[in-house]
């Protein structure tokens, strides 16, 4: 008798029957980023009471990753056209064979081409869904949201852009993104962070890509006086993007080389000592075209370090950040509040009030908890 691959093995319950969680997604580990992380842990929670069979995008380094996972992952490569319509052929064989009791998609462009009466969900994040009310791709998505099961918005904010662009708000409810419990970092990362600060007291630090919309443009402006008050102070990025080299070019342009360091390409538990031995989380986002912050996943990774955020007013940091709580909500376009915002936090050391009830609030956050509201609608 031939043995069962790990995929096939999967394809079985222990009853004989097939009933399982089909998850597609665009956004998946080994890359990374917040959607990753948030599909990542989402599944992670599924599979340790249901099957779960994952369709994601492939990625260079998956093989290593996969093998080490509990559920079977399918892998679909090629150019980005092709590949949506690879992968819908090969969800829809797989629907054809195998008993799914739920779909649950990442992004609704996912879902286009799927042949099922099962019951379907959607998660929205705010980005894709920001098309003009009656546009091509607006209709588009409408077709899609309003015809499905539940759409889970990652934020009020989110919820709330949705309706405004037709989506039925019956079928929305919110789940907020979880977050795995913080792990001990290891001393030798502490060590390297608090190299890394050096005798500078006052600090901060932004962990995302270099983009507009995160607004480290506004950060470092604020910084050049922030500086006349605290001239201990420092400001670690840690990331890449587009817009990294404008981002140290005005740095220069201010005379901030001594108050700004740039790092990218470290390993997780580096990020989180550099994050841990910080005072302030800062990213106080803002409107970029149609890029929005739908929530903020990073606010609660640093609260859970009992690190305060602060963070903009124009998406779903308010379902991250309680104002005047956990950290602090402004108006990132405005640079005068930035400064004003890091000088309140700053001052005192409020901070250390701020995230005592930061790490308190991010415990509401763990997927243990989140996992629950899933369970009422699957």
């Amino acid at each position: 008798m031939a043995l069962k691959t790990k995929s096939q093995a999967w394809d079985v319950t222990l009853n004989g029957q097939n009933n399982m969680f089909l998850i597609i997604t665009r956004n998946f580990p080994p890359d990374v980023g917040g959607m990753q992380n948030l599909m990542w842990g989402l599944t992670k929670s599924l599979s340790k009471f249901n099957m779960v069979k994952v369709f994601a995008d492939f990625h260079e380094d998956h093989s290593e990753h996969d093998e080490k996972v509990s559920f079977s992952i399918e892998r679909v490569k090629g150019p980005k056209l092709i590949r949506k319509y690879r992968k819908s052929f090969l969800i829809n064989e797989f629907l054809k064979k195998n008993k799914v009791s739920c779909i649950i998609a990442d992004h609704w462009k996912s879902l286009e081409n799927i042949k099922s009466n099962k019951k379907k969900i959607c998660l929205i994040h705010s980005k894709e869904i920001n098309h003009k009310k009656n546009s091509w791709l607006n209709r588009r998505l409408l077709k899609i949201l309003n015809n499905i099961d539940y759409v889970v918005a990652n934020s009020n904010f989110t919820k709330n852009l949705a309706i405004e662009l037709g989506v039925n708000s019956e079928k929305i409810i919110v789940i907020n993104p979880g977050i795995d419990p913080v792990k001990k970092i290891p001393e030798e990362y502490i060590t390297k962070a608090e190299d890394i600060f050096g005798e500078k007291k006052n600090r901060l630090i932004t962990v995302s890509r270099f983009d507009k919309r995160k607004n480290h443009e506004k950060i470092i402006m604020a910084l050049r006086n922030l500086k006349e008050i605290y001239p201990d102070i420092i400001y670690v990025c840690v990331g890449h993007g587009e817009e990294e080299e404008n981002i140290k070019k005005l740095v220069e342009q201010l005379n901030l080389s001594n108050q700004v360091i740039f790092m990218k390409n470290i390993s997780n538990e580096f990020k989180n000592a550099l994050v841990a031995s910080s005072n302030i989380f800062v990213m106080p986002s803002v409107i970029e075209k149609k890029s929005v912050e739908g929530f903020g996943i990073a606010y609660i990774e640093a609260a859970q370090f009992g690190v305060p955020s602060l963070g903009g007013k124009h998406g779903g940091e308010s379902d991250a950040i309680i104002h005047e709580k956990t950290g602090l909500i402004c108006d990132g376009n405005d640079l005068e509040e930035i400064y004003t915002s890091i000088d309140k936090l700053l001052k005192d050391r409020k901070y250390k009030d701020y995230g005592k009830l930061a790490k308190e609030n991010s415990e509401k956050f763990h997927w243990d908890k989140v996992i629950e509201n899933y369970k009422r609608i699957l």
